[in-house]
């Protein structure tokens, strides 16, 4: 039998870490409880802000209905982005990045609420950014806005906080494994003010300089992913390589299965997604209910015929990543294109991101872990040029025709917004990753040995 040894020293440095901890606890309490204090100080400023005067006849209720559930669609997808890439990853990191995706549907969803909504669709300040005229939702209520006719502002102010929620989320795979858990926090509240609201403030926002040149993103291909992709690739290369990387190998996934479950919930949740971004149960939500499906169908084989040639087997993650890239692709132009062109666009973009993470992977020694760059960044890209291609005012008159209808220079305004939004996302990021490097930007050798659901969170993803 063997026995330890208890001193009065570590007696005395065991009661003191413990003594450090309460006191730490404390502190953390009041600090939250004057926080919530203040909170509730202020409401009585805001009395009556999220509702107002409003006539009961200008909202349709099947509008209304069918835009939460397209919000509660979108809400899905955050933690389904957990799963997916947690799948991915090494069995000793799977909660860390489950648990990231639960960090950022909170951080995000308060910031959102506070000023990120005023910043993006506020009072517009010379085509940059919206003004803080609904600071804290001020105004935000019952009636219905200029963005959407015939729902509570409310609704529409949810139903796009969920757009504004999972963009960084689909950053952090290009760092999984190895990021500083504080640093991650910090960044995304900077991120998500500094990079996201400006850029969807300038496609999306009343007033915003892109919006008035007239590009055409339905649902989010410049704004949510062609800024999270490439701000995924400014990550990588400000965080730095994981321990033991080496060019041209795959990271060995520990729970395939939740990599399916994953993608398919974001294929069920990209119908709100899509469809929910007409803002109406209307004719064109169905028709962006229609092709998000159908460009995710043919990505999705395209990927798996590519797979199977290259590797002689059709792999089952190669096909859930390439539904996501159809995804991807056909999210800004769901809105202006019809089916046969979402084929189009599914097959095309397919191959560009295969390609795109072959490349990457093969021949250079950028650590984007999960290829955020490729699936979502170049995924973007090819779906917003070839909305310029496609579009059709036929199936909605308050967008345009494309190239192939006769109308060469929205190509040329989608080439430009692309252009715009990659080089701002890109630039940013890689700036906030160095402001923040005195805090570290990645975890100790040793932890990062050990796995980030151990040294950081104290849970295990599995105790077999």
């Amino acid at each position: 039998m063997i026995t330890t040894e208890v001193t009065p020293s570590s007696e005395k440095k065991q009661a003191a870490s413990v003594g450090n901890r309460n006191r730490t606890l404390l502190i953390q309490v009041i600090l939250l409880a004057v926080i919530g204090l203040i909170a509730g100080y202020a409401s009585k400023y805001f009395a009556g802000a999220s509702a107002g005067n409003f006539d009961a006849k200008a909202i349709n209720a099947g509008d209304t209905a069918w835009v939460l559930t397209a919000a509660a669609l979108v809400m899905v997808m955050t933690p389904a982005v957990g799963f997916f890439y947690g799948g991915m990853v090494t069995s000793k990191n799977v909660v860390s990045v489950i648990k990231q995706t639960l960090l950022i549907l909170a951080l995000v969803s308060v910031q959102w609420v506070v000023i990120g909504y005023s910043l993006v669709f506020g009072n517009d300040i010379g085509g940059v950014i919206g003004g803080l005229n609904y600071f804290g939702l001020s105004g935000v209520g019952y009636a219905p806005s200029v963005y959407a006719p015939t729902i509570p502002h409310l609704a529409f102010m949810v139903f796009q906080g969920m757009f504004a929620i999972i963009t960084p989320a689909l950053i952090i795979g290009s760092f999984v494994e190895r990021i500083r858990f504080r640093t991650l926090v910090i960044f995304v509240l900077l991120w998500s003010t500094l990079v996201y609201d400006p850029i969807a403030h300038w496609v999306w926002g009343t007033g915003g300089w892109l919006h008035n040149l007239g590009a055409l993103d339905f649902a989010g291909g410049t704004v949510v992913h062609i800024s999270a992709g490439f701000a995924g690739l400014a990550a990588a290369m400000a965080i730095g390589k994981r321990r033991g990387f080496q060019k041209g190998e795959a990271l060995a996934s520990n729970n395939v299965p939740f990599v399916l479950l994953g993608a398919a919930l974001l294929w069920f949740g990209w119908f709100g997604f899509n469809a929910g971004s007409a803002l109406a149960a209307s004719p064109l939500s169905v028709s962006a209910f229609v092709v998000t499906n159908t460009a995710a169908a043919a990505a999705a084989l395209t990927w798996m015929a590519l797979s199977w040639a290259e590797h002689k087997k059709p792999s089952a993650m190669a096909t859930a990543t390439g539904a996501v890239c159809g995804l991807v692709a056909i999210t800004p132009a769901s809105g202006f294109v019809g089916p046969v062109a979402s084929i189009a666009i599914g097959i095309i973009a397919g191959i560009v991101t295969y390609l795109m993470l072959f490349l990457r992977s093969k021949f250079t020694n950028i650590d984007d872990t999960l290829d955020v760059w490729a699936a979502h960044g170049m995924g973007g890209v090819t779906g917003a040029i070839l909305t310029g291609v496609f579009a059709e005012k036929a199936i909605n008159s308050a967008g345009n025709n494309g190239l192939l209808f006769g109308n060469p220079g929205q190509f040329g305004t989608q080439v430009l917004a692309v252009l715009v939004t990659l080089v701002y996302s890109f630039i940013l990021t890689f700036i906030l990753f160095k402001l923040l490097s005195p805090l570290g930007l990645r975890v100790p050798a040793e932890d990062e040995e050990l796995g980030l659901d151990i040294a950081v969170h104290g849970e295990e993803g599995y105790r077999l």
